[in-house]
């Protein structure tokens, strides 16, 4: 595991605490139209960190050409339709470039600076000149919002966000729950809150800057190479 990752409930539980079960429950919502309303259509695109495909085959769908990337064996075992990599993120070394290269899930808020350096490098080395980075990220003042709780209709599951504990260094740790019908799982992770000022500068350090902020919330973003 991760440091300051967890998940318990059924099924494999990948080293960031994401239960294999559980996200092959969850749906995408409104991240596939914002992808594709980002970038060309039919572009190639390199999904970094796909889990079990809840984004990944919507985008399929939509005509996209995907290389789904997870370092989880059990999530890749999910993926339908797109090329597979097993491979960590940070040291993903693919021979190639792509038109867009995706980094979801609020990775690039990983508590180690070290990891999060790595994985914005990763997105730089393997997107095209003229290409894009998508980057899904929190939104401001997630963090001080908790607790919260909403009702997933599509997947049919009660999600929490139950506690958001100060662990030192600008970094929280944050308890989610997943209550379906008949399992719960639930998932501790490490998150550091980054305002607009410090994401952009990290993404200048790696290479990249901001073309466009997506979403009315800022949680989508595009980044382009410098």
């Amino acid at each position: 595991m991760r440091v300051g990752h967890e998940g318990t409930g059924p099924g494999a539980i990948t080293p960031d605490g994401c239960a294999v079960d559980l996200y092959s429950r969850l749906t995408a919502g409104r991240e596939p139209d914002v992808i594709a309303a980002a970038v060309p259509a039919g572009a190639s695109l390199l999904e970094l960190g796909c889990g079990a495909g809840r984004v990944t085959h919507p985008l399929i769908e939509r005509g996209f050409v995907v290389t789904a990337v997870d370092e989880s064996p059990e999530m890749l075992e999910r993926i339908r339709g797109a090329r597979t990599v097993l491979s960590p993120i940070e040291t993903l070394e693919l021979d190639e470039t792509f038109d867009v290269v995706m980094l979801a899930s609020y990775l690039v808020h990983f508590a180690e600076h070290r990891l999060r350096d790595a994985l914005l490098r990763a997105c730089r080395r393997h997107v095209a000149d003229d290409g894009c980075v998508l980057i899904q990220r929190e939104g401001l003042d997630w963090h001080r919002a908790v607790p919260w709780e909403r009702y997933d209709e599509a997947a049919g599951c009660q999600v929490r966000m139950v506690a958001c504990e100060p662990v030192g260094d600008g970094v929280d740790a944050l308890r989610a729950e997943y209550i379906f019908p008949d399992v719960t799982w639930k998932q501790t992770f490490h998150s550091r809150e980054l305002t607009k000022e410090a994401f952009e500068g990290y993404l200048d350090q790696a290479g990249l800057a901001v073309d466009a902020y997506l979403t009315d919330d800022g949680t989508w973003v595009r980044a382009v190479p410098k």
